[in-house]
């Protein structure tokens, strides 16, 4: 693979009782599957800073705003061609015409975030050497999309260029879905059979509790965090297989069981799975950071951890049926969001919204973000809209300054009428940055040079900044008759021509902000406008 030389371009603006400056950045061609092993991400070309205008004043303090938070994000379902693509013998270019509608979609109503579903069953809906390509993508296993391309490299580059993150979301042992064409040489279930296990519905899966199984996966999961610019791996609720997957028949895992018996092992086979699958994520968990600490690893597990937890909580249990103890990996922080599929009314009695958001908040002991799955698509109640507004407001409430939800799926918001109205006109209203993860370092971020000049009517407005790789976010302060108001504007916004007059009021000042991928706000820079 050729990579081109970085190019370093100054731009030096001049002027008079004004000190020279110089804003500098890595102007690095897009090299596909490259990205650096640091908080950076390849800036755009396009991106130069403007050549800078002369101030028409000096910096100056104030006290600004509170930049709105909330992480909105939506799962976007690959496996039988649920949500994208639509069908799996589309063009590549009706493939990239459905992904910017639903990417414009969700920037125009003020969604954050995009969980994309690139591997549904040991495939790949990118360019890998580990797994052949999705039966969902091209209609054959191992078939390439044409005219050549790497879907996934596109999600993130359109996602991104829209101000949101894109998650990479994949089930870790699901081999082959029974809606996914027949198993072909190709096909993983069959390159590795002997780690895999067909159960009675049709599907395969990869034995959770084989080294190989794990070795194989937590490959495939560095390699997605190195080769691609995303911004979490996300793993859903499937570990080991729901009961009736396999007819309620017991998950058939003699050979791996019995190797543990004989070297001694002494839990129970529902203990020994659990530790399996616990040993799993915390590995997974740590290797994603290792690799590259600012990317998040998010699980949305099933929303009830054993009936009873809390008091009156009536369900499955994830923790007997899926052998997967989801409040423990809470419990001891093994994730950085965590978003529990609270898929029943509010007013469910026997799986009641606040109860099991308020229960699973009480064993966040690690602070992590909690944001709740919502079920935007079927929530069994007459007016859908209403209340997954209710259940975004309730959330809201109980989880305070780290609120955010995901919706399933993108489909709730693009079959009903009423869905995306209510949200936009409702708790969706203002742009909101996702919260902040503390815990995870990051590299500061320099204070962004501001730079205005009156153009009469307006004050033509410029910024820019000497680590731009490290900006994923601009944040524009503009105050009118004493009162801030704030704008969330995207990476490649470098300049905005701001009115002197606004509804009746005067412009007094301007400020801007840079934010970087994990929601952290450099200093800022503030002017007066007159």
């Amino acid at each position: 693979m050729k990579i081109s030389k970085i190019k370093l371009v100054c731009i030096l603006g001049i002027f008079a009782s004004f000190s020279t400056s110089c804003a500098v950045r890595e102007n690095t061609p897009k090299v596909k599957n490259k990205v650096s092993n640091n908080n950076t991400r390849t800036p755009n070309p396009k991106l130069v800073p403007p050549i800078a205008a002369i101030p028409v004043n000096e910096e100056f303090r104030v006290n600004l705003p509170a930049i709105k938070r909330e992480f909105r994000g939506v799962w976007i379902a690959s496996v039988a061609n649920i949500n994208w693509p639509s069908r799996n013998n589309l063009s590549v270019d009706q493939q990239k015409a459905e992904a910017i509608s639903m990417l414009n979609m969700l920037q125009e109503n003020n969604f954050n975030a995009v969980i994309f579903q690139a591997r549904p069953s040991a495939d790949a809906l990118y360019t890998s050497e580990l797994e052949p390509w999705s039966y969902f993508l091209t209609g054959k296993t191992g078939e390439p999309p044409y005219p050549n391309y790497d879907p996934l490299q596109f999600w993130i580059e359109e996602a991104h260029k829209r101000g949101m993150e894109l998650h990479v979301w994949l089930n870790p042992y699901r081999a082959h879905h029974s809606n996914g064409g027949t198993v072909s040489k190709q096909s993983m279930a069959n390159k590795l059979s002997d780690i895999t296990i067909k159960l009675k519905n049709g599907m395969y899966w990869f034995d959770p509790a084989n080294p190989k199984t794990q070795g194989h996966v937590s490959n495939v999961v560095k390699d997605l965090v190195k080769r691609y610019d995303l911004d979490a791996i996300h793993f859903d609720d499937y570990f080991y297989p729901y009961a009736t997957y396999n007819r309620g028949a017991d998950f058939p895992d003699h050979e791996s069981w019995r190797v543990y018996q004989s070297s001694g092992g002494t839990l129970s086979r529902p203990d020994w799975r659990r530790d399996q699958v616990n040993k799993f994520v915390e590995r997974i968990y740590k290797e994603i950071h290792a690799e590259k600490n600012y990317v998040k690893f998010g699980i949305s597990p099933f929303g009830i951890w054993k009936p009873g937890y809390p008091e009156g909580v009536v369900g499955s249990s994830q923790y007997d049926e899926l052998f997967a103890d989801a409040k423990l990996w809470l419990n001891k922080g093994w994730v950085d969001y965590f978003s529990p599929q609270l898929y029943w009314p509010i007013d469910s009695k026997g799986q009641a919204f606040a109860s099991l958001l308020n229960w699973w908040k009480s064993e966040n002991t690690m602070n992590r973000h909690l944001w709740p799955g919502l079920n935007t698509v079927e929530v069994k109640v007459s007016d859908r809209p209403g209340e997954i507004k209710n259940q975004v407001e309730l959330s809201r409430q109980i989880l305070k300054d780290d609120a955010g939800e995901v919706h399933w799926s993108i489909a709730g918001l693009m079959k009903s009428s009423n869905m995306l109205p209510t949200l936009k006109n409702g708790p969706y209203k203002e742009k909101a940055l996702t919260p902040k993860s503390p815990w995870i370092k990051a590299i500061p971020l320099d204070k962004p040079t501001l730079f205005i000049n009156d153009n009469g009517s307006s004050i033509q407005t410029s910024w820019s900044t000497k680590n731009i790789g490290n900006v994923f976010h601009w944040v524009l302060f503009t105050q009118y008759n004493g009162v801030w108001e704030t704008e969330i504007l995207t990476l490649d916004n470098l300049s905005k021509e701001v009115p002197k007059f606004k509804d009746g009021k005067n412009l007094n000042a301007i400020a801007i902000k840079a934010i970087d991928r994990l929601g952290n706000e450099s200093d800022y820079m503030a002017k007066k406008a007159k």
